[in-house]
């Protein structure tokens, strides 16, 4: 099944979109830059000097000033530090708040009879959106990613939702070195969350490419799956796409049960910005 899903929150907007640029703002930041899913969408606002800051496709500043870092948005019942980085990331993709709160209802959430907890690991967890939602749903969570700048910003953030004392446990790594890891020792997840990039680079220069990358790593993850689990996997890649992945998860597993749906942000008139996609699975 397949459908499309959006976003309107009120401490994040999509302002305008268009000529390969998005005009979002952040809390009290709005934010002009690139946008290549907007590349053949026209504007409907004809001012968008309202930006506090513009960035090019590097992350550099064409006008206006970096705002003091960080500063916060609540989204999804999760609090998040911004703070413009590299390529013009601030450390938050708001189209993934119709995935936390999912999250946060799954139905592990509130089963205290379960001893111990449910497991859940969480792969290329950058800022650790999935992994403050699972926390807040009761799993014990390893928040894997193999920039440890990026590790210890989603610490940051885990203290300021007050989840300093939460059992999760933080790794700079590889995933693919790290799933393989896991099942040797035998270890099981009965959640798994992977947001991978199209391209990108381990802590030990190991590159990542999603094209050829994703399906093995993907035959690990069913390996590490307890009997009834269930993944949520998310990208913008073009290659796999959507369709071909859906596809391969049925040929790997046929009784796993797959919901398919592309992400979007949705400005006020009610347009739609296409902002990749999203397949959950369940065995």
């Amino acid at each position: 099944m397949s459908n499309q899903l959006g976003i309107v929150n009120e401490q994040y907007e999509l302002v305008d979109f268009g000529g390969g640029r998005k005009l979002e703002r952040f809390g009290h930041v709005v934010l002009d830059r690139p946008s290549p899913a907007a590349l053949d969408q026209p504007r409907k606002l004809r001012d968008w000097s309202v930006a506090n800051l513009k960035l090019d496709d590097r992350g550099e500043v064409l006008l206006g000033a970096k705002p003091v870092d960080p500063w916060q948005v609540h989204i999804a019942n999760i609090t998040f530090n911004l703070r413009v980085t590299p390529f013009g990331h601030v450390g938050l993709f708001p189209e993934q708040e119709v995935n936390w709160k999912w999250l946060q209802a799954f139905k592990f959430a509130g089963e205290q009879a379960m001893q111990p907890r449910p497991q859940a690991l969480n792969l290329f967890a950058y800022t650790g959106g999935s992994t403050m939602a699972l926390a807040k749903a009761g799993f014990e969570v390893v928040h894997v990613d193999a920039s440890a700048p990026s590790v210890r910003w989603a610490r940051e953030n885990a203290e300021v939702n007050q989840l300093n004392d939460h059992p999760i446990r933080w790794i700079v790594e590889d995933a693919r070195k790290f799933a393989a890891r896991e099942i040797k020792r035998g270890r099981r997840y009965d959640f798994i969350v992977l947001d991978p990039p199209s391209f990108g680079h381990g802590p030990g220069g190991d590159r990542w490419e999603i094209a050829s990358d994703l399906f093995p790593l993907l035959e690990d993850c069913l390996q590490l799956l307890s009997d009834g689990g269930g993944w949520l996997l998310t990208a913008h890649s073009t290659s796999p796409t959507l369709d071909e992945i859906t596809e391969w998860i049925q040929h790997a597993h046929r009784e796993c049960k797959i919901v398919s749906n592309r992400l979007a942000l949705v400005d006020a008139p009610g347009r739609k910005l296409d902002s990749g996609f999203s397949v959950r699975c369940f065995l």
